[in-house]
């Protein structure tokens, strides 16, 4: 391990801050690339998977995010805001995959779940059952009101956060995502009288 990784502990990427990021940066390049993918892969693998149904295609857009990262000269500048930029060049790249799936008349598919059996927790099944019918009543919306509900509560982005990835204010959030809660709420009405 180089001296400049002595700061940051590799066993946890979460703990790696973006200025930890972009100071190793500065003296290897690669070993900061190699931060950034370990530290957002995982989420932002999440993030797709919920968005375009397809864990193939979840992974291929995750690998084109870090190949556009990697081409991005402003990546590493001390302004830049890495992750906000990850999230909104990954929700752009999933939204114009499931439109142009749309347009070519392919059905989606479910959201991925677990292949394993968790036994006969009756909790565990129950919370996975709501989990598919709130992600249904999602699949459901808007691509704008289903983008700021998977934002905020399955990435768990804050306000400031979803902000700088939709590149709108900080009120525009909040208003969007009480546009966003009502309108699911309608949506699971019928689900739920059934």
């Amino acid at each position: 391990m180089s001296a400049s990784l002595s700061l940051v502990a590799p066993q946890a990427p979460a703990q790696w801050t973006e200025d930890d990021i972009k100071a190793l940066h500065r003296e290897q390049p690669q070993a900061a690339m190699e931060m950034v993918v370990r530290k957002f892969r995982g989420r932002l693998f999440y993030h797709a998977s919920c968005i375009t149904k397809d864990s193939q295609e979840a992974y291929d857009v995750v690998q084109e995010v870090f190949i556009r990262a990697m081409r991005e000269r402003r990546f590493y500048d001390a302004e830049f805001r890495q992750k906000a930029w990850l999230y909104r060049v990954t929700s752009n790249l999933c939204f114009n995959l499931v439109r142009n799936r749309k347009r070519r008349g392919a059905i989606l598919e479910t959201v991925p779940r677990k292949e394993r059996d968790e036994g006969d927790q009756l909790d565990r099944v129950f919370r996975g059952e709501q989990r598919e019918e709130i992600l249904a009543a999602i699949d459901q919306m808007t691509d704008a009101h289903k983008e700021i509900l998977l934002l905020r509560y399955y990435d768990d982005l804050s306000y400031a956060e979803i902000a700088a990835v939709l590149d709108v204010k900080l009120g525009t959030v909040m208003s969007r995502l009480s546009r966003a809660r009502r309108r699911l709420v309608d949506v699971l009405e019928p689900i739920r009288a059934d």
